[in-house]
């Protein structure tokens, strides 16, 4: 069926359901969503229906396609420049001009090349009314734009949202998933950002929850807090304030909508190029998530990444940090403050999280060799943590060669600095480097 193949050709596209729903509504309001469709009033004026003109157009026995002003196809192309370039691309893939397929490459041609924020829009988009007016209004432009007009075909596109989007309280489509998200808005929200996001910031919360019920808790407009996505330990994802619009954690807002810092929490270094995610975690040290909250986790901070034109992921896990990062690169880092995050699990995962959204990416995270500074005389430290992992090398960069010490005194015999703590220790007995960061010198 057409409809059905239209759907998951755009899904595939990266649009999400709402975004996909409200296409589909202007096509369906255009052509019937019949791809060799000829505009109807044109029929009688070139003594054609659709098959035949189809068919001229395709033999070259018919050279006006271009200039007839007559609209053709799923959307209805009408101007000169635009049937010749759908022409040109049908010539250009071997297709008929009526062919499907073909029809669907050239809209998603136009969409990339013309109409980029009508594009972002259905690759963000979790309403269908905003994405059905954004493609009636600066896609289609048809002579009636009117308010009719405009409920009318989102009443279009909501029929296929219905029929084809995955159930839930909300639906938003991911670029390479079928994450369900649920869709609760806070009234904490700040004003629309004033600077490019260049940072995810991933905290846990308390409490082993569903998305929908993470999202409740920032609701409140009493808490003074808020954050862009949650994470729920069955793996469903809750936005809770959009990405074009900050969010921030403590100490509420000022009049002019900027965050208040606490702590040292929110400030330009993070709340305002940060898309921020709360993760359902353990109620108790060290504050452990589900597996599926993780697989979610690492495909959401994918998907912001390829919105985002992100090339690669890199942690920003040295307070030092905090603020530089390359053009282009996305940086995952923890907030420095007393607030940041309950407990340690996350924090010591956001090495690997960045690695395992790199090679979704399509790019590696190669380990960078750190200097070493030798320590003269060995000194000894107590561990209390129960979770502290034991790496190969001085950064979480490196392989894990145990996944937890045991607490208790241990003898450091070197020092290094690397990726995701302040400085690293090579335990005496060589099995490996920890974090001096969890560590207490005695």
């Amino acid at each position: 069926m057409s409809e059905k193949t239209i759907w998951e050709y755009l899904k595939a596209q990266g649009l999400t359901d709402a975004g996909v729903a409200g296409l589909m509504g202007n096509l369906y309001a255009e052509s019937g969503l019949r791809p060799n469709n000829l505009q109807n009033s044109y029929e009688g004026k070139l003594g054609m229906a659709d098959a035949e003109y189809t068919e001229m157009v395709d033999r070259g026995t018919y050279a006006n396609f271009g200039n007839d002003r007559a609209g053709y196809g799923l959307a209805q192309w009408t101007y000169p420049s635009r049937k010749a370039a759908l022409l040109a691309y049908a010539k250009a893939a071997g297709k008929s001009i009526g062919d499907l397929e073909m029809q669907l490459g050239f809209l998603m041609q136009e969409l990339s090349a013309g109409y980029k924020t009508v594009l972002n829009i259905l690759r963000t988009t979790v309403s269908v009314r905003e994405a059905s007016d954004i493609v009636l209004l600066q896609f289609e432009r048809p002579a009636d734009q009117s308010e009719a007009r405009q409920k009318q075909r989102a009443e279009y596109g909501q029929k296929y949202f219905d029929k084809y989007a995955k159930k839930g309280d909300g639906i938003m489509g991911f670029t390479n998933s079928s994450l369900a998200t649920v869709r609760m808005i806070s009234p904490n929200r700040t004003p629309n950002r004033n600077h490019v996001i260049d940072t995810i910031t991933i905290h846990c919360f308390v409490g082993q929850v569903t998305a929908k019920r993470g999202c409740e808790v920032f609701q409140p407009s009493s808490r003074k807090a808020s954050c862009n996505y949650v994470v729920g330990y069955d793996g469903s994802i809750g936005l809770c304030v959009e990405e074009k619009d900050r969010s921030w954690c403590s100490g509420g807002a000022d009049k002019k909508g900027n965050p208040i810092r606490v702590n040292g929490i929110s400030g330009s270094s993070n709340d305002y190029q940060a898309v921020t995610i709360e993760v359902a975690s353990d109620t108790k040290h060290p504050y452990t998530i589900t597996d599926k909250a993780m697989a979610a986790l690492i495909e959401l901070c994918a998907d912001i990444c390829r919105r985002n034109g992100i090339k690669q992921l890199l942690w920003k896990g040295d307070k030092k940090l905090v603020g530089k990062v390359a053009q282009q690169n996305l940086t995952v880092h923890r907030w420095f403050a007393n607030k940041a995050c309950p407990g340690d699990y996350i924090y010591e995962c956001l090495g690997d999280i960045a690695a395992k959204v790199n090679a979704k990416l399509g790019v590696s995270s190669a380990p960078s060799t750190p200097a070493i500074s030798e320590s003269k005389v060995p000194y000894k430290v107590r561990i209390t943590a129960t979770d502290l992992r034991i790496r190969k090398g001085p950064g979480t960069n490196t392989a894990i060669v145990q996944k937890a010490i045991a607490p208790g005194v241990y003898t450091i015999v070197s020092e290094a600095t690397g990726e995701g703590a302040t400085k690293w220790g090579k335990l005496k007995s060589g099995v490996g480097w920890v974090s001096l960061d969890f560590c207490k010198k005695l």
